[in-house]
């Protein structure tokens, strides 16, 4: 198996884990969490890299062309077919990047960050979700044999190693906070049951979450780094991309294979 073959069977595991009643969960927890982070970025151009489950996970961003990028291009509203690690847009010509979880399932997170970096546009934007190791959720994909399934089959970074990397590439943090306390449960109605885990938590084990949330800003040169306080919480235009040997960008309703 190739690994293009190889990284479309990965998002398609991690696509029908996101439609079991946990993965549900999880992502309508995330889209919540997002309708209080995107509104405050700007920016005309916006774009995911992976798809999850069927939520529209940037229904509350304000770009006028928004975007969603995935392997598959059979999943819902996937827009531009291509690897994560060799996107199809010109520099400096994207506003916000939203990662759900993309660097948690990707073969090469830090050319993949690279690729973040040239994209967005001088003080444009990244938000990153990602599953934190030092969690029941962590303990949980320790504890479960190999080959593992989705979502145990991902790479868990650490926060701390994650805001290095952002660091290394220029990035300033703006925002960051913790979420979804609750632990991996299969059974929908105990999941329900234990929602009151999401607003103890903030308070009294913060560290435990889940997942956390990452926002950074791609700093210009000259300005200095902002201390970032992180908070406990209760195309048009100029994107186009002409044809080019990384893809060919096209509006929602089309799709277009990227490899041959």
């Amino acid at each position: 198996m190739g690994r293009e073959e190889t990284q479309l069977q990965r998002r398609r595991q991690i696509g029908e884990w996101f439609e079991t009643p946990l993965g549900r969960s999880l992502e309508a927890f995330e889209a919540n969490r997002l309708r209080s982070v995107l509104p405050n970025l700007y920016g005309t151009v916006a774009v995911q890299i992976g798809r999850l489950g069927r939520l529209d996970l940037m229904d509350a961003c304000n770009a006028s062309t928004r975007i969603v990028l995935d392997l598959d291009a059979r999943a819902d509203r996937v827009g531009v077919r291509a690897l994560p690690e060799a996107l199809p847009f010109d520099s400096g010509s994207v506003d916000i990047l939203l990662l759900p979880h993309s660097l948690d399932f990707c073969d090469e997170p830090h050319q993949m960050l690279r690729e973040v970096a040239r994209v967005l546009s001088p003080e444009g934007h990244v938000v990153v979700f990602g599953f934190n190791p030092m969690s029941l959720w962590g303990t949980r994909r320790l504890m479960t044999r190999r080959p593992r399934p989705a979502p145990w089959s991902g790479n868990f970074f650490r926060l701390a190693r994650v805001k290095d990397w952002l660091s290394l590439l220029e990035f300033e943090p703006t925002h960051g906070s913790m979420l979804f306390y609750r632990p991996p449960l299969t059974a929908e109605g105990l999941m329900e049951r234990l929602s009151f885990l999401d607003k103890m938590g903030d308070r009294w084990w913060p560290l435990m979450a889940g997942v956390y949330l990452v926002v950074a800003k791609k700093r210009v040169a000259g300005m200095t780094p902002l201390r970032v306080e992180w908070k406990r919480e209760k195309v048009v235009g100029r994107f186009v991309a002409s044809p080019s040997a990384r893809g060919i960008v096209v509006p929602f309703q089309r799709r277009v294979k990227r490899f041959g």
